[in-house]
């Protein structure tokens, strides 16, 4: 009997394996250094911050961003690391962490964005290398009231291989240095700086590769950022199924500078007047729309 409890208390006590925490760590035994070359503080009037730096200890990869409290995971290359960001009008406070058998390091910077707000941003990145989770957008296009229900009738698909929407969304491919399309943490990106009126789709579609079965995808949503009408909502949904899109989150842009969010995992059907009423019928239509790199919702 003491015995289990001794092992009981080791258990819980115990550090998680590394790949447990879904952030392999370096093999470095000196605490690393940690330096930003950007942002360099101060004000800019740039639409994308650039994050870059390095770290001394080459063996740490990935390292963790976080940048107003939104983590990310960013390769390195050499100890090297680069990718730039949607800013956020007003503060952005970023923070680079690398960590390897010594502990861990991290240096910040803050930087001032005097651009217009972002009214749309999605974020989405995964804790597995070697994976694919590929962001898929769809814009409301076309709506049409079936007596006093309202109802989606046309969306527009904006992903890695259709990068601008028609309404001016904008999709950034997954570039950190390499190739765009390479199996990794993300993160990958979409904005859309004058969303139009509608029900929006955000989705992931999975595909391991090598000896990886699962991962985690983590969204962070911010809708009108740096306003007071700003909305954050971060979804973690396991995902291990090979060719499968999960939906991550309904948007119902409403206009002035109002919006609702819908997590089918997490929040009650929305039955405002304002939401359509056939969201499953329109998850069919575009599950068998033939539309490239799609599977199963």
């Amino acid at each position: 009997m003491l015995s289990v409890i001794l092992a009981v208390l080791l258990a819980q006590t115990a550090p998680a394996n590394p790949r447990q925490q879904g952030v392999p760590i370096g093999k470095g035994k000196t605490l690393p250094t940690v330096r930003l070359s950007a942002p360099s503080g101060g004000w800019t009037v740039d639409r994308m911050m650039l994050v870059e730096g390095t770290v001394s200890d080459t063996t740490i990869d990935p390292v963790v961003v976080s940048i107003n409290g939104d983590r990310y995971l960013m390769r390195t290359y050499g100890g090297r690391f680069s990718r730039k960001f949607p800013a956020a009008s007003g503060k952005n406070i970023v923070t680079v962490m690398a960590t390897n058998q010594a502990g861990t390091a991290r240096a910040q910077a803050t930087s001032y964005a005097q651009i217009p707000p972002v009214p749309f941003k999605v974020v989405l990145t995964s804790d597995t290398d070697g994976v694919y989770t590929d962001l898929h957008i769809y814009e409301p296009t076309g709506s049409s009231e079936a007596g006093d229900q309202l109802q989606v009738t046309e969306m527009a698909h904006v992903y890695w291989a259709d990068t601008a929407s028609p309404s001016g969304g904008t999709f950034f491919l997954n570039e950190q240095g390499g190739d765009f399309d390479q199996p990794a943490y993300g993160p990958y990106l979409y904005i859309h700086r004058a969303p139009p009126k509608g029900v929006y789709l955000v989705a992931t579609n999975y595909w391991p590769s090598g000896d990886k079965a699962h991962t985690v995808a983590t969204l962070n949503l911010a809708l009108f950022e740096g306003t007071p009408h700003e909305i954050r909502r971060m979804v973690r949904i396991p995902l291990a199924t090979p060719g499968t899109t999960r939906v991550l989150a309904w948007v119902n842009v409403l206009g002035d500078g109002q919006a609702e969010v819908y997590v089918p995992a997490q929040d009650p059907k929305p039955k405002h007047p304002d939401w359509p009423t056939n969201l499953a019928e329109a998850l069919k239509e575009l599950q068998t729309s033939g539309a490239e790199g799609e599977g199963g919702y």
